[in-house]
């Protein structure tokens, strides 16, 4: 085991400690294995602490120019999934995964400097970050959002309890992990809330719901609860926790019925814009979906069509709201 090995496995322990997602620790193994790798070929480096802002740039560099799936972390990958075989193999690298990779990098070193106090002076310090490539996000409609839910056969205990799922996502903006994981006792009818426990940090915050929603959840507790005693609001035809793969499964085979490509996260999307268009704040829109900041927010909802633009200016244009 070399230095730069023993040095990523005790940073791995330290985010285990600090319950990041499997995902996040996936992608951090991933980017520091690769960036061993070249440093140990390119420089003979097998210490964290040899490594220099310099090494840091080339490496970014060398991303910028050797393509994709040329190289993995672990070996046998390579021959058994066939990276040759991908249409995209070679092409360019997109700046966000470079930005992923760069951002990955410096938590590690800033790790090593603060944390650990390994290295007395951190590499990553004069490293620019890389501005990402911004997808924009994608929205459902209304009328394929009615679409999408005349799919289901609501005679059917899963089925009507996708629609209301569906719908409870729409109306409220929560993530399928939260929507799948309430329980009776997390709705407040009276004041149209709904209690969401983030289960990795025990953080805490509301969402909120309509009347329309309202009379769908009481009409759905009332069979749910006919034949399933299941805790939770959205449960197995078991009375089991519903899987976030299988809901997944279910909307994607019931939007390919229709030409719709769908996940769930598509209607925490939607919620968003249709709250800003319907001259919801941003404060408030930060607030209900969990962000640490304003600031993330808008980054990530700013995408408007011209005409959606027009119809908003028309309810808030200064002089037509003035009494002249």
């Amino acid at each position: 085991m070399t230095d730069f090995d023993f040095q990523l496995d005790n940073f791995m322990l330290y985010c285990s400690s600090k319950n990041l997602s499997k995902k996040t620790m996936a992608s951090y193994e991933q980017t520091l294995k690769l960036f061993a790798m070249y440093l140990k070929d390119t420089y003979q480096i097998d210490d964290a602490k040899k490594v220099q802002s310099g090494h840091i740039r080339h490496y970014i560099k060398y991303l910028q120019e050797r393509g994709k799936y040329v190289v993995a972390s672990d070996a046998n990958k390579m021959s058994t999934n066939n990276p040759h075989n991908r249409q995209d193999y070679k092409k360019q690298i997109s700046r966000t995964t470079i930005a992923n990779y760069t951002r990955n990098i410096k938590v590690f070193f800033n790790y090593l400097h603060t944390i650990e106090r390994e290295i007395t002076k951190n590499p990553c310090e004069t490293i620019e970050n890389i501005k990402p490539d911004r997808k924009q996000k994608k929205f459902i409609t209304q009328e394929d959002f009615m679409l999408l839910l005349r799919q289901f056969d609501t005679s059917k205990f899963h089925n009507y309890r996708n629609v209301v799922v569906l719908k409870l996502l729409m109306d409220t903006g929560a993530r399928i992990s939260e929507a799948l994981a309430i329980t009776a006792e997390h709705i407040d009818f009276n004041h149209k809330s709904i209690l969401i426990v983030n289960p990795k940090n025990k953080q805490q915050r509301y969402v909120y719901f309509s009347p329309k929603l309202a009379n769908e959840l009481k009409s759905w507790m009332k069979y749910k609860d006919r034949y399933s005693n299941s805790v939770y609001m959205f449960p197995t035809t078991k009375g089991t926790q519903l899987d976030i793969r299988n809901f997944e499964k279910q909307l994607k085979e019931a939007g390919e019925r229709v030409n719709l490509s769908v996940h769930p996260h598509l209607f925490r999307n939607s919620f968003a814009k249709h709250y800003i268009l319907n001259s919801g704040d941003w404060f408030s829109l930060c607030k209900i979906l969990g962000h640490s900041s304003v600031e993330v927010t808008m980054k990530s909802y700013l995408d408007f069509t011209d005409e959606e633009i027009g119809r908003k200016y028309q309810q808030h244009s200064p002089l037509a709201n003035m009494d002249i």
